[in-house]
Parts: structure tokens; C-alpha cells; sequence
């Protein structure tokens, strides 16, 4: 079966290089939908993909996921396009690092909303507009399993992130969908330089160490994996 796989935060670090590593390598891959915000990032990565995709096709949405309508509109655009999704990879991420005394309640909420409420609305609204699910792949990250100083709303977004897929898994595993959850330590994106804007991004992991991983976990192997929550550490 041809499948079709949907990446949010696609523009640029996990997300593009996750859709870079299934338009070169993933024989099974027939259809890449590939979500982001309006940028010229977005253009450049959608002409990048496309240039090494050959016959698979590229689908470029534009979405902003700090509206909480915005999942509802992609899944309008893939029903206009007659797409019907098998695998979603919840990517987009947001941060405003800040102390709990200097954390601003709409920042918070704006992490919230991308980090935890976007791939919950992706993967209900493939559920409830019956698309042929199989595989849902969360990003979450080291800084949801021990929480870091300055890092308030991040890691608590990102530990509703791993509880979240723990109760995915158990209530999708009887409709024969799989459930991975990724939890990346430090890796060279534009979010982690937000978050550590003083460290050499030479010296940790890439994105392609992750887009690996990723691409590994969607393939037959992968089910030989499952845990509840995978660390994936340089």
C-alpha cells in the first residue's frame, strides 16, 4: 500500500529534513504533505523537496497552528485534494524561554496551542474524517522527561507530549495504529538556538540524525521499537 505522510514544521530543521529523508528513501512514500507558516523558508524547502522527489508528490499547505482553526483548514485542503493521509509526523514546534516570574500567559498559551493542541487536533481530525491511519509520530523532547530551568512552557508542553502518546497508543492500538514517541535531546534547530543561542550547533546532534530515526521507526523494523517514550541522544 502507497502512503501518504503529513509533517508539520516543515520549513526547516526536524521537518524538512524528515521530509527530505522520506522523498529520497522511503519506496512506499507516494505523497508528502508538507505544513508550515507562510515564509520564504517554506518556498525554498517545498522547491527542495521537490527537486529530489521524482515521482512522489509534494503538497505544500500553509498553516499557522497558533490559530486553533488552522488544523481544521488543512484538513479542508487535503478533502478538496482528495489526499488521504496514513502517517503524520506532529514536528512544529514553539518556545519563549523565560523564567516563571517573566513567562507572559499569551506566550504560554501560544506554546501550548502549537506544541500539545495542534498534533492533538491532527491526529483527532484524521480519526473523525476516517483518513487510513497507521502511524502517528510525536516530537516531544529530553526537556519533557526532566524539566529545565527557564525552559517553563517548552518542557511542560513537552511532557503533555509524551503522557498524550501513551494514551494515544493505548486507545489507537486496537484500530491498528501505531503510536511512536520522539524524544530528541539537543539537536541543531532553530528552536534549540532560542534555547541555548550560546552553543555551537556543530557540536550536537543534526536534524538528519533525528529524520533517520524518524524514517526507521515508520518503516516494518519499526514496530520491533515501540516504548513508551524513545530518547534519540548523540
Amino acid at each position: 500500500m502507497t502512503k501518504t505522510v503529513l509533517i508539520s514544521g516543515a520549513s526547516r530543521g526536524i521537518g524538512l529534513a524528515t521530509a527530505r529523508r522520506f522523498a529520497r528513501g522511503m519506496d512506499d512514500v507516494a505523497c508528502i504533505v508538507m505544513v508550515a507558516r507562510r515564509s520564504r523558508h517554506f518556498d525554498d524547502a517545498v522547491a527542495e523537496v521537490r527537486a529530489i522527489a521524482g515521482n512522489r508528490q509534494i503538497v505544500a499547505v500553509e498553516a499557522d497552528l497558533s490559530d486553533p482553526q488552522a488544523v481544521s483548514d488543512v484538513f479542508d485542503r487535503l478533502a478538496a485534494e482528495n489526499i488521504a493521509i496514513t502517517a503524520i509526523v506532529n514536528n512544529a514546534g514553539f518556545t519563549k524561554p523565560a523564567s516563571i516570574n517573566e513567562t507572559d500567559m499569551a506566550d504560554f498559551q501560544r506554546t501550548m496551542q502549537i506544541n500539545l493542541y495542534a498534533p492533538f487536533r491532527f491526529v483527532q481530525e484524521a480519526l473523525l474524517r476516517s483518513h487510513p491511519l497507521e502511524k502517528v509520530i510525536n516530537i516531544a523532547s529530553t526537556a519533557g522527561v526532566s524539566g529545565r530551568s527557564g525552559w517553563m512552557s517548552y518542557s511542560t508542553s513537552k511532557a503533555a507530549v509524551i503522557n498524550m502518546s501513551e494514551v494515544m497508543r493505548e486507545e489507537l492500538a486496537p484500530y491498528g495504529i501505531d503510536v511512536v514517541c520522539l524524544s530528541p535531546g539537543r539537536c541543531a534547530t532553530d528552536l534549540r538556538k532560542t534555547l541555548a543561542p550560546d552553543e555551537d550547533p556543530s557540536t550536537i546532534m543534526q536534524p538528519e540524525h533525528v529524520a533517520d530515526v524518524i524514517a526507521m521507526m515508520s518503516s516494518p523494523a519499526g514496530k520491533m521499537l515501540m516504548s513508551e517514550n524513545l530518547v534519540v541522544r548523540l
